[in-house]
């Protein structure tokens, strides 16, 4: 039997919507301000990494707008959208995961648990 969401599942929709705007803030960060002192800061880069690994950076930003263009598009479709909202959330909090382990740990509470609150409140108030 497949997993139904009622249309009314606001706090479901509105957690899948602030994973959507954080991973379109970070596309910002990662495609467009990675060498800049906002980038710098966010990411505790010197200048001199962050010029040697600025397309690095784009590339892992489109990846994270890709990520923020499958949850809109799974809010766009409404009750419909349900597996696609949790497979997107799915691949959030895998990659959080992955960049907790490799990269920093506060990735884990900027990805990984929004995401994962999000697809508990999908499916538990669906």
């Amino acid at each position: 039997m497949a997993v139904e969401e009622r249309e009314n599942n606001v706090i479901g929709n509105l957690l899948t919507g602030l994973v959507a705007l954080i991973h379109v803030y970070i596309l910002m960060l990662e495609m467009f301000l990675w060498d800049t002192p906002r980038g710098h800061k966010a990411f505790g880069l010197t200048p001199e990494f962050a010029r040697a690994t600025r397309v690095l950076a784009a590339n892992q930003g489109l990846y994270n707008g890709f990520l923020a263009v499958g949850l809109i598009w799974g809010l766009w479709l409404g009750a419909a959208g349900l597996a696609v909202k949790l497979f997107f959330l799915g691949c959030v909090a895998v990659a959080g995961l992955y960049g907790a382990a490799t990269s920093n740990r506060k990735i884990l509470f900027v990805q990984t648990v929004p995401a994962v609150l999000a697809m508990a409140a999908l499916l538990a108030l669906g």
